[in-house]
């Protein structure tokens, strides 16, 4: 029976993964609750599991976006074999450093990436490249080391953070960035599934139905988000971080009652917002009388 139930939640992360990224946020709370106690007490089948089962809707999800979506292979395929390498350069320092202490940070900047596309009422609406062809593979390689290797050593809100670059300092819409990230994604999933078949840490009878069924929910996510658009999708990535956010922060509210350096940082954070603020509004033209 809790095959049946592993493979329902599979098909829902693939649906929201391959739409703004956070299917693990599903998935993998699933494998820890419907697993049998005897295979789910060694956490790393589990992630095992997890990642061989996401790859597939990962990979069905760059296989629609790149019929429907403009994607710079250019770019993008350089950043992915960078992910690649550092992923399982990640993963080798994880066996060495415990990624706990990163929690706060990982809260704080996917609350300010939050806050910002919010207020941003523009922000992935039009595809507008910043770059010259060369600049911009050069900086995706870049983005490809940092995200690679935060994803093989800690990994969440990667596909969130990679959206977020794509448009932020790339200058791609909704849709392009969502497909760009993709394609990353599936290098560094693909780096895990390759670190875990090889310690074999997989329970294959488990991934392979729902990797069938995550593939399913990823075809059905990709063409509601090419059919609805940027604002749809805007809409979609706001909810999953804003989940994420709720999510580790109830993990670490114990830290973050206890650390004062945490309640400085968001403290500069709103400070620099209503600076903002303040000064975008001095900055505008007054509105003409009406006659």
């Amino acid at each position: 029976m809790e095959i049946l139930y592993l493979c329902l939640f599979a098909a829902l992360a693939g649906f929201v993964d391959s739409v703004v990224g956070g299917g693990g946020l599903i998935q993998l709370p699933a494998l820890l609750i419907f697993l049998p106690p005897a295979l789910s007490v060694p956490l790393t089948a589990v992630f095992g599991t997890n990642k061989l089962s996401s790859i597939c809707g990962t990979g069905a999800a760059v296989i629609q976006y790149s019929r429907r979506v403009r994607i710079n292979w250019h770019s993008i395929l350089p950043a992915g074999m960078a992910a690649f390498v550092f992923s399982l350069l990640g993963a080798w320092t994880l066996s060495l450093v415990k990624p706990q202490a990163l929690k706060p940070l990982v809260l704080f900047l996917l609350g300010a990436v939050a806050v910002y596309t919010y207020w941003r009422k523009d922000f992935g609406n039009l595809h507008a490249p910043q770059f010259t062809a060369h600049r911009e593979r050069q900086f995706s390689v870049l983005v490809g080391i940092v995200i690679g290797f935060y994803d093989g050593f800690f990994g969440p809100g990667t596909g969130s953070f990679l959206i977020f670059i794509f448009i932020g300092s790339f200058g791609f819409d909704f849709l392009a960035a969502s497909a760009s990230a993709k394609v990353v994604n599936f290098a560094t999933n693909l780096s895990a599934v390759a670190y875990f078949s090889a310690s074999h840490q997989v329970l294959y009878e488990y991934a392979v139905p729902m990797g069938l069924c995550n593939l399913l929910g990823s075809l059905a996510g990709t063409r509601l988000a090419v059919l609805k658009g940027n604002s749809f999708v805007r809409v979609f990535f706001l909810c999953v971080v804003v989940i994420m956010i709720l999510r580790y922060g109830w993990e670490i509210r114990a830290v973050i009652l206890a650390t004062r350096a945490v309640w400085f940082a968001v403290m500069g954070l709103a400070g620099a917002i209503i600076g903002w603020t303040v000064c975008r509004r001095r900055k505008q033209p007054p509105a003409p009388p009406v006659q």
